[in-house]
């Protein structure tokens, strides 16, 4: 599950139990990103406050693409997976999330979207490479300051959550199993989903 000890839920003190019941509530089960963050429960809801404000700020199609393509090139599994069902289900189709990952140039985007991703992806590989004509770009497309800058936190703030699983080895959750094959198997960029746990035979 991970590289350091998690925090079982039936031994969670009050502050732990709280952040386990509130992602059980949103995910139907304890997700083991929970768990990890379980030994600083306050980073973690500073980092659910972070992330709900720049959301906020954001379309969500915009938000799950600046997302998706940040974890993609930061080869995260869990957060491709998390946020490329997220896209899948609500905006653009597994289809469309396939070729985002694999064939970009089929992918349903728009010319703003393709600046977008490409923007996203170079923040979270080579920030310190992004230049004046990368934004002009973006600016060339209609995204005003406070856009770019939009984009530049979600793909900003994937770093630091993408990291932190993979530096503590935590694997996606094994509900992600249950993917369909060819989106499973494109989302998984880095980490392997956890395996179920087998049934026992009667």
């Amino acid at each position: 599950m991970a590289f350091i000890r998690t925090v079982p839920v039936e031994a969670a003190d009050t502050a732990v139990a709280e952040i386990y019941e509130g992602d059980q509530k949103s995910w139907g089960y304890v997700p083991n990103f929970t768990k990890t963050f379980a030994h600083r429960p306050d980073v973690y809801r500073a980092w659910q406050q972070l992330n709900a404000t720049i959301k906020s700020s954001m379309d969500l199609r915009r938000y799950e693409l600046a997302t998706v393509a940040a974890a993609g090139a930061l080869r995260s599994s869990y957060c491709t997976l998390a946020h490329g069902r997220m896209l899948a289900q609500q905006v653009m189709g597994s289809e469309g999330v396939i070729q985002l990952l694999t064939d970009r140039e089929s992918a349903p985007l728009d010319a703003a979207e393709r600046a977008v991703v490409a923007f996203a992806e170079k923040v979270a590989l080579a920030a310190d490479q992004v230049m004046q004509g990368d934004v002009d770009e973006l600016r060339a497309h209609g995204l005003s300051d406070e856009e770019i800058f939009d984009v530049t936190l979600a793909a900003g703030a994937r770093c630091f959550f993408s990291k932190v699983l993979d530096a503590t080895g935590t694997e996606p959750d094994a509900a992600f199993q249950d993917l369909e094959p060819g989106l499973r198997e494109a989302l998984t960029v880095g980490r392997a989903i956890e395996t179920k746990p087998q049934e026992k035979q009667s």
